[in-house]
């Protein structure tokens, strides 16, 4: 059996700004918890009603406050239906595009970018989307 990604975590520094970037711009959900869960805030990727612990093509994660110890994020690569649309997106909510679409044979158009709080991530157009 092949082991899925079944949750990831994006570092910010301000909270109301990067759950309106991610809301804007990919349409995702946000639940802020409390200072007792560091203000942790649960992120849902799609708007299918399945249970939490079920596989199902997508996955959920979570933003956390970062530290000064640095904390680290994986470069996420999202997938879009429009990539020209979602740049413009992107722009618009304070995103930073770092590169014109480029062609991925086989596979689409990818471009990266940099969020409201200094994270690198990618969105990419599948040939099948």
């Amino acid at each position: 059996m092949m082991n899925p990604v079944v949750h990831f975590e994006l570092p910010y520094h301000d909270a109301n700004r990067i759950k309106e970037f991610y809301s804007n711009v990919f349409a995702w959900t946000m639940n802020q918890l409390g200072p007792e869960m560091n203000n942790y805030i649960l992120v849902n990727t799609s708007d299918q009603d399945v249970k939490r612990d079920s596989l199902r093509g997508s996955i959920d994660g979570g933003l956390i406050a970062s530290s000064p110890n640095g904390v680290s994020a994986p470069s996420l690569v999202l997938a879009v239906e429009d990539i020209h649309e979602t740049i413009a997106l992107i722009t618009k909510h304070g995103g930073q595009v770092l590169n014109e679409p480029m062609d991925i044979p086989g596979t689409g158009l990818i471009s990266y970018f940099l969020d409201t709080e200094g994270n690198k991530n990618s969105i990419l157009q599948p040939i099948l989307m």
